[in-house]
């Protein structure tokens, strides 16, 4: 059996000691940089993935609406946004699907009237966005934009058209930080549209319409999370 010298042992404990101060203070650090709102009151916990949309783009959870941590998110090296704002996850999914993205904007809102074309990330060519107002004649299209007024939480919101069934007048969308919970399926939301005469209305509140691109969506396939 072996001996431990009283002073050895002494040392021993010290470590122990020293380790869980330290740990005790990471951890409160940690928790110090993520805000209150991020950590209570959470349909789903921040940053849990919240479902995967049919081209394979993950969405994650920003607990509540109120929550907000300023932490920026690239994708193959091209910024998206802050995490995880539902401004991140329209720019990821165009940037996956197109290799294209909007620019900056303030809130989710200012999509409508401040933002007229993307980007491609490689030639840096603009690609013109068309601004369609709810109860247009052009029907909304897998890859469009639907942009909500300021008035939706003060910021507005951005979903992405992500699945079309104009028969059975349904638009799928996905998003993040509309309510933050999980997907029932490869989308967050089914929303009702309806044709009245040559007019297309998707009957959603706060929507103002859809920005359309003529991009052409890349093939599906299983992407790496980001």
């Amino acid at each position: 059996m072996m001996h431990i010298s009283s002073s050895t042992l002494h040392n021993l404990l010290l470590l122990v000691l020293l380790a869980s101060v330290v740990s005790s203070a990471f951890a409160e650090n940690a928790n110090k940089e993520i805000p209150a709102a991020c950590q209570s009151g959470c349909n789903s916990p921040y940053g849990e993935v919240l479902g995967k949309s049919p081209r394979g783009i993950e969405a994650y959870s920003n607990c509540q609406s109120d929550c907000v941590i300023f932490e920026p998110h690239k994708w193959m090296g091209s910024y998206t946004g802050i995490k995880w704002q539902c401004v991140e996850y329209a720019r990821r999914w165009l940037l996956i699907n197109t290799g294209a993205v909007y620019g900056d904007v303030d809130i989710a809102a200012d999509i409508w009237d401040k933002i007229d074309f993307l980007t491609d990330v490689k030639t840096n060519k603009q690609i013109p966005l068309e601004t369609r107002l709810n109860g247009s004649m052009q029907a909304p299209e897998v890859g469009d934009l639907l942009v909500y007024a300021k008035a939706f939480n003060g910021t507005g919101h951005v979903a992405v058209v992500t699945g079309l069934d104009i028969d059975n007048g349904l638009v799928e969308v996905s998003e993040q930080n509309f309510n933050n919970e999980t997907w029932p399926d490869d989308h967050a939301r089914k929303i009702m549209l309806i044709k009245n005469r040559d007019n297309y209305w998707i009957l959603d509140g706060y929507l103002l319409g859809w920005k359309h691109a003529n991009t052409r969506l890349r093939q599906p396939q299983d992407h790496a999370p980001p």
